[in-house]
């Protein structure tokens, strides 16, 4: 990897690291949930990054993509409260995240974390992510629970927050050997339930995907928007303005214009909790980027 493009991954994940300990500091029991987002996204651009993605703020049995609606009045509970956050320094990605358990679970959040642990513990060039994903499942049935099987750890590319290789949570026959100056993150969930999450109907988060011709000047004066602001990076609608944003976003969909990222949620209501890092592959270990130096 060049230096210049190692500093770039190194700075984003140094904002991250330091983001994420102050925001979860701010989750408690009646915080407003947009507050907080909206900190994570303001104050890593005052750091000198840019949100890889919104961020996201899951809870209980939503275990990804969720993040506040526009002019969102909601505020935490008592709850499993996920904290994934992405940052991107000229399209160098970090990408992590914490839970910040408000309803008594502190087993289920370390499980996750354990999880992490030993995943990290072994990446090196030459190993296999089959290996990274049965020590994840090891490490979190060791503490009783399930990880979410259907949910992975991924490569990031530049401008790609979510590429190849996957990494799973769980032990499997085959995995992609990694390489030196690969970038992954990794990202157990764990589970009091059945360990499958299935998708909700609700969606906050898009992507551009290709650019087509569509009729509706709201559509083309969103779809202007998206491109000059967000590239090929989620985005969330409440980021957006303009006119029948709404209606926009539908034809742009319709299109296949843009990607949808519905809310992920534990399919029998169970919580979940989450827990990730970013690590650059070398020869002989890994350097995670998104831990405070």
């Amino acid at each position: 990897m060049e230096s210049e493009v190692l500093e770039k991954y190194r700075k984003a994940g140094e904002i991250l690291a330091k983001v994420r300990e102050e925001a979860a500091s701010m989750v408690d029991v009646g915080v407003s949930i947009l507050e907080v987002a909206e900190f994570v996204e303001a104050t890593t651009r005052a750091l000198g990054g840019e949100p890889a993605f919104p961020c996201n703020i899951s809870r209980d049995r939503v275990a990804a993509h969720d993040t506040p609606r526009p002019r969102d009045e909601g505020v935490f509970g008592e709850e499993m409260v996920k904290l994934d956050i992405g940052v991107h320094v000229d399209g160098y990605i970090a990408d992590a995240a914490v839970t910040v358990d408000l309803g008594g679970h502190p087993d289920l959040v370390e499980a996750s974390a354990s999880g992490l642990a030993a995943a990290i513990e072994l990446v090196s060039a030459g190993v296999s992510t089959a290996e990274l994903g049965a020590a994840i499942e090891e490490a979190i049935r060791g503490y009783g629970y399930s990880p979410v099987a259907n949910l992975t750890g991924h490569g990031l590319g530049r401008y790609q927050a979510h590429g190849e290789p996957s990494v799973p949570n769980r032990a499997v026959e085959k995995g992609v050997v990694l390489s030196a100056g690969e970038v992954i993150a990794i990202e157990p969930f764990a589970t009091d339930g059945v360990g499958r999450i299935t998708e909700a109907p609700e969606v906050e988060i898009f992507s551009f995907v290709t650019k087509r011709p569509v009729r509706s000047p709201a559509a083309r004066a969103l779809l202007k928007q998206v491109q000059e602001n967000y590239s090929t990076l989620p985005f969330a609608r409440r980021w957006l303005s303009g006119e029948r944003i709404d209606y926009a976003i539908g034809q742009l969909l319709r299109a296949g214009i843009l990607h949808r990222y519905p809310l992920l949620w534990e399919a029998q209501g169970a919580l979940v909790s989450q827990a990730e890092d970013t690590v650059i592959v070398l020869e002989d270990g890994c350097e995670v980027t998104t831990r405070q130096r």
